[in-house]
């Protein structure tokens, strides 16, 4: 489980292509304790450390886990946002979040303001009934807090410290960004759906 509270910038150094697996080697800001096995989320993907050589740390992915989300667009020295799994009696600054990418929603409005930032996202429509003003959202592994909602846009405002210990400032028209809903957003939005059909 992650809390969507990234906790800096990685870097992508190596990138291995196999014929059903690729291995991302990412330079992470911190990997002490780090050991194989763990859960680390890479812009908002659950990834399983396989090989930890100093902060160097690799990644199998598989080609589901490649077409789902954008790590299969990543190339060598491009860079992502890193949180390591949650722990017991760790701060929970977020909101709960499985690493589970649900789909990609695409960078189409860019505004800065001051020092932060505002970008509106189109997502597909079927995402859109889980997407509510001031609710919570996943975005590439950070947990952010949804502006407006129209059709199938929604606005997001960040604040210069985001924009510090994140990628979102090297944002540019027609990117794609990963997309998680929280489970018990989702359960709570089946549940309704569910009591509707059955009040038919």
């Amino acid at each position: 489980m992650f809390t969507g509270i990234v906790q800096g910038k990685g870097q992508l150094v190596g990138l291995e292509k196999g014929e059903q697996v690729q291995t991302l080697t990412v330079q992470l800001p911190d990997a002490v304790g780090l050991e194989r096995g763990a859960s680390v989320a890479l812009n908002g993907v659950c990834l399983t450390a396989t090989d930890i050589v100093g902060n160097q740390v690799a990644f199998d992915v598989i080609p589901e886990t490649l077409e789902r989300t954008t790590l299969g667009r990543l190339k060598v020295g491009d860079e992502m946002n890193v949180e390591r799994s949650l722990k017991m009696g760790d701060e929970l600054g977020g909101h709960m979040l499985s690493g589970h990418i649900m789909a990609k929603a695409t960078v189409v409005h860019l505004t800065e303001k001051g020092e932060g930032m505002d970008f509106k996202l189109k997502a597909p429509v079927t995402l859109m009934k889980f997407i509510h003003e001031k609710g919570y959202i996943g975005l590439n592994g950070a947990s952010l807090t949804v502006g407006r909602v129209e059709d199938d846009t929604f606005s997001i405002h960040l604040i210069p410290e985001t924009l510090r210990l994140t990628t979102f400032a090297s944002l540019s028209l027609d990117d794609q960004i990963n997309v998680e809903i929280d489970s018990m957003t989702q359960t709570i939005v089946a549940t309704v759906e569910r009591m509707m059909k059955q009040e038919i």
